[in-house]
């Protein structure tokens, strides 16, 4: 069995001598002055955690090992975690036995630092290092608070909003907070305070930018990004160019308080309704094509726990043939993960989600990710999908749409392809003078009824991939100009339409 370490079984001598230092390891020869391995320690400490291999010259690569440099100095590696850095940083020590350069009986020294998860690991001069690659790059100004919000160490929505007043909030939105936590009659600076949205600092009171996000009467006027922006993508894939398949581009830009209701109202007037006979009484039924909870809980959660500090970014709702993806700023926040959302809770930003539960958007205990995943199952649909990305979080919501628009499996086939073109070649003989008329959508309705015979609205909404609104509109137009009819009262929800003989 090849030397190595047992911490870390990748850590085999030939690894640690031969292959190039990367994210996760380092190596250094014991010559090297014990204080030059704080910015190392940090930097591991900062990022996933790494291996410092002490004994192997970096340069060169042989194997000096760390026997002669003495007991007292490796003694001094051992604790430099400890005594080089504040806090200091979970780690190991360990020895591998080699046979040095020489020819000599020898060991190497590893020092495996651990991930820190929740505090910053700085030097004891105040400077702080993050391994990226095989560097070791100190971190300053904006990068430096980056890596504080990432770690916990500080939180954005506690920041001071340096250009925000209290006149610039929303006395409605105010007014309606105090009524939910029972502090109406109070006045408004009484209750910033209580809450922690109004600070002292640098000798006046300031208001932090969870207040910004929450109340502002303009969030346009402040940088901070609360936007939803909602896609709407003819297919199951975005093209670009020419092939360009974005129908509907809308961003939604409010406080929190208003937010999420306003993309509720928005989105839910986006989404389709599916139409399906039951088999055991013949009515047809009209189902969303999603439940209304999983889609509405996913956009509040992203509200909720969303990197605020990525002012650069926005939440995104994209709304494709086959799919609901919903994708927020930010990565999972401390310990949840795609594979333990659903039973663990924990809220990056503390005092948004507090405001959120006292709206009851926010459900305790992690309840609402639950019920994401019951509702899709009792709806059977499949189970959502979470997918966390190197900035992003994106919940999935796929529907059933090819199980349901059985019309759209049939026009795939030949023979129906065959029959579709030889029907309506007769209609646009037949519709001469008018037939270039219509647009490309009237032209589609003509083709699937010529094929079906007769069809509802939904049908041919899920067909064509087209708002039930836009169907209404052509079918509108169609029996306008005599050449579709309507079967049944208009005011019946089973009522079809089909082609007027000509």
């Amino acid at each position: 069995m090849e030397t190595g370490s047992r911490v870390n079984p990748l850590l085999t001598l030939n690894y640690m001598q031969q292959k190039h230092e990367n994210k996760y390891f380092d190596r250094k020869s014991a010559q090297i002055r014990v204080a030059e391995l704080a910015p190392l320690i940090s930097a591991f400490a900062n990022a996933d955690g790494g291996t410092i291999v002490l004994g192997i010259s970096d340069k060169r690569r042989t194997l000096e090992g760390v026997n002669s440099v003495g007991e007292d100095k490796i003694n001094d590696f051992i604790n430099a975690p400890k005594d080089l850095c504040k806090p200091m940083p979970r780690y190991k020590e360990e020895f591998v036995d080699i046979t040095n350069d020489k020819g000599d009986p020898d060991r190497l020294l590893l020092l495996h630092i651990m991930s820190s998860d929740r505090q910053i690991i700085r030097t004891n001069n105040d400077e702080t290092w993050l391994r990226i690659g095989d560097r070791t790059k100190q971190m300053l100004g904006d990068n430096l608070r980056n890596l504080e919000y990432d770690k916990g160490a500080r939180n954005f929505e506690d920041e001071v909003c340096p250009y925000a007043t209290v006149e610039d909030l929303d006395p409605e939105l105010l007014n309606r907070y105090k009524e939910r936590i029972g502090a109406a009659g109070l006045d408004d600076r009484q209750v910033l305070r209580a809450r922690g949205f109004l600070l002292m600092h640098d000798g006046k009171e300031q208001l932090i930018n969870a207040s910004v996000l929450l109340f502002a009467k303009n969030e346009l006027q402040f940088p901070l990004n609360c936007r939803i922006r909602f896609i709407r993508i003819d297919g199951r894939e975005m093209h670009v160019g020419a092939d360009y398949n974005v129908v509907k581009d809308k961003s939604i830009d409010e406080p929190i308080l208003r937010l999420i209701d306003d993309a509720k109202a928005y989105i839910s007037d986006q989404l389709r309704e599916f139409t399906h006979q039951d088999r055991v009484s013949g009515r047809f039924i009209e189902t969303p094509e999603y439940p209304e909870f999983p889609w509405y809980e996913g956009i509040i959660n992203a509200v909720a726990h969303r990197d605020w500090a990525a002012t650069g970014q926005f939440i995104k709702v994209s709304m494709y043939d086959d799919r609901l993806e919903i994708e927020s700023p930010g990565r999972f926040p401390d310990i949840v993960t795609a594979d333990n959302i659903s039973y663990t809770r924990f809220s990056r930003n503390k005092k948004i989600s507090r405001v959120m539960t006292e709206f009851e958007w926010v459900r305790e205990l992690n309840e609402g990710v639950k019920k994401i995943y019951s509702d899709m199952k009792d709806a059977g649909l499949p189970a959502p999908e979470y997918i966390e990305g190197p900035n992003t979080v994106r919940l999935i919501l796929r529907n059933n749409i090819d199980e349901r628009m059985p019309h759209r499996n049939k026009v795939s086939d030949n023979s129906s392809d065959e029959r579709l073109n030889d029907g309506l070649a007769d209609v646009s003989k037949k519709l001469e003078g008018i037939w270039d008329q219509l647009d490309d959508v009237e032209k589609e309705i003509l083709k699937n009824l010529q094929l079906h015979s007769e069809m509802n609205r939904a049908e041919l909404a899920e067909a064509l991939n087209k708002s039930g609104r836009t169907i209404s509109r052509k079918l509108g137009h169609l029996m306008e100009i005599g050449l579709v009819s309507i079967e049944g009262s208009k005011y019946d929800k089973t009522h079809t339409y089909s082609l007027k003989e000509h």
